[in-house]
């Protein structure tokens, strides 16, 4: 079934059911995956999925992929959780985002949406750690008929700590604490085989790195023409557009 032909059928069923088209778009596809056996469309959607601990470098290739991928698009799942923890009032910020349901609803209706509404690849620069959350967001959308690629980005402790140290950009005098607290179980987690593909980046650059993940994901991304500053420039320009001011 082509793109056309999703659409097409999207826009019959809108037709006799009233849905928004991303709803009837999903149930298209996710028909046409059961049909056949669980074989992807093939216009299906594209989503890249980043996964990681914090500093390790997942948004800097997101956004490097970006840059090299036309027609591409970052869609950063933090915003929405930073977004909910101002929202709340100060005594029910404890803890971690990802444990409140509704952030992991809104990720996984708001990726739905942007995947039936964009044509490109769509590239999610995010830690998921707990497996449950991973099979709510990732599993759901893979049973949508969603052609999805997943890479979690590892490196030795001490290199994590010193990319945390160096993106604070004299902001702040050490590591946010518990980005160093959770490192080791978070590392340990994601080099379990469910949170395959792994990619180590003790030794590479960011261009490497995406380099790798492209060529993994079977995607044609442009070569990279930077140099050592415009390579820095590039990643620090990355850094100051995901300062979380709050």
């Amino acid at each position: 079934m082509s793109h056309d032909k999703i659409k097409a059928a999207a826009r019959e069923r809108m037709a006799q059911t009233g849905e928004p088209y991303a709803t009837a778009r999903r149930e298209v596809i996710r028909e046409h995956h059961a049909a056949s056996g669980g074989q992807l469309l093939a216009g299906a959607p594209t989503l890249l999925w980043i996964n990681g601990p914090c500093g390790v470098g997942k948004t800097a290739t997101a956004f490097e992929l970006n840059r090299r991928l036309p027609g591409s698009r970052v869609c950063d799942p933090a915003h929405v959780g930073y977004g909910m923890k101002r929202m709340l009032p100060p005594s029910l910020r404890r803890g971690f985002w990802q444990d409140i349901p509704a952030w992991r609803h809104s990720v996984l209706e708001l990726l739905r949406q942007t995947l039936a509404g964009h044509d490109g690849l769509v590239i999610v620069p995010m830690t998921l750690v707990n497996h449950s959350h991973f099979q709510e967001i990732i599993g759901s959308l893979r049973d949508d008929g969603i052609r999805l690629h997943h890479f979690a980005l590892l490196a030795q402790p001490a290199t994590v700590i010193r990319r945390l140290r160096a993106r604070s950009l004299g902001l702040e005098p050490r590591t946010q604490p518990w980005e160093t607290d959770v490192l080791d179980g978070w590392l340990e987690q994601l080099r379990r085989p469910e949170f395959a593909q792994h990619v180590h980046t003790d030794h590479k650059t960011v261009a490497q790195v995406a380099d790798t993940v492209s060529r993994s994901a079977g995607l044609m991304i442009k070569p990279s023409t930077d140099g050592p500053m415009r390579a820095w420039l590039h990643r620090y320009a990355t850094t100051v557009r995901s300062v979380r001011w709050s």
